[in-house]
């Protein structure tokens, strides 16, 4: 399901989701360098929480570190656990080189801070949780979103069958439903919601210039 490359000859190379990783590496190890009790409040001061992105809340002054807008940013760069992170990792390498190559990086970053920022919008709107997000999750299923989007207009043109597409979704719907009950409701799904409806938004707004779409 995630495209670790196309059939699209290109000299772009994934500088900027190597980049963009790495960043999220980095924060990760100095996550793990904190005490358990330093970590809790850093997660709290960088993670989006609703409350206090909406003005409902304040966070003591001893634990703010940025402007409660600025947490829409620095929670992507957060993650809860290697496994989150590899996972994040992986999607974001697979999805972000498929769209740099078809789209450059210019267009790339806008889809990929639109989606990021629906994401994390929507789950301040919906998440009923004094709990922060991290991880850029929403952004992730954005870029996922802009690819099956242009696929499936695609194949819509070629007057081909669409269920691929259509299992796909489904089966990320399924996904998310049990992650969010197996879970016990720490998987941050209205991210997901919006960062996917954002992308697939976006997905007519921008084109792929490279080649025709392969299915992934």
């Amino acid at each position: 399901m995630i495209p670790l490359h196309d059939d699209n000859p290109t000299v772009l190379r994934p500088v900027v989701t190597i980049g963009l990783i790495a960043a999220c590496v980095l924060v990760f190890l100095w996550q793990q360098s904190l005490s358990p009790e330093e970590e809790v409040r850093a997660v709290y001061a960088l993670g989006l929480i609703p409350g206090v992105l909406f003005g409902e809340l304040a966070l003591p002054p001893v634990i703010v570190m940025v402007p409660a807008e600025l947490s829409i940013i620095t929670s992507m760069f957060l993650h809860g656990g290697w496994l989150h992170l590899a996972m994040n990792g992986a999607a974001f390498l697979g999805l972000g080189h498929a769209l740099v190559r078809m789209i450059g990086i210019g267009r790339f970053l806008v889809i990929f801070a639109v989606t990021a920022i629906a994401g994390a919008l929507t789950f301040g709107l919906i998440a009923q949780t004094v709990g922060p997000l991290v991880g850029a999750s929403g952004a992730i299923f954005g870029l996922f979103a802009v690819l099956t989007a242009w696929q499936e207009r695609a194949l819509r043109r070629a007057g081909r069958s669409r269920a691929m597409i259509w299992r796909r979704i489904g089966g990320l719907v399924a996904l998310n439903v049990a992650l969010a009950f197996g879970l016990g409701g720490l998987l941050a799904w209205q991210a997901h919601l919006g960062g996917w409806v954002a992308g697939w938004l976006l997905a007519g707004v921008f084109r792929p210039r490279r080649g025709p779409m392969r299915a992934f």
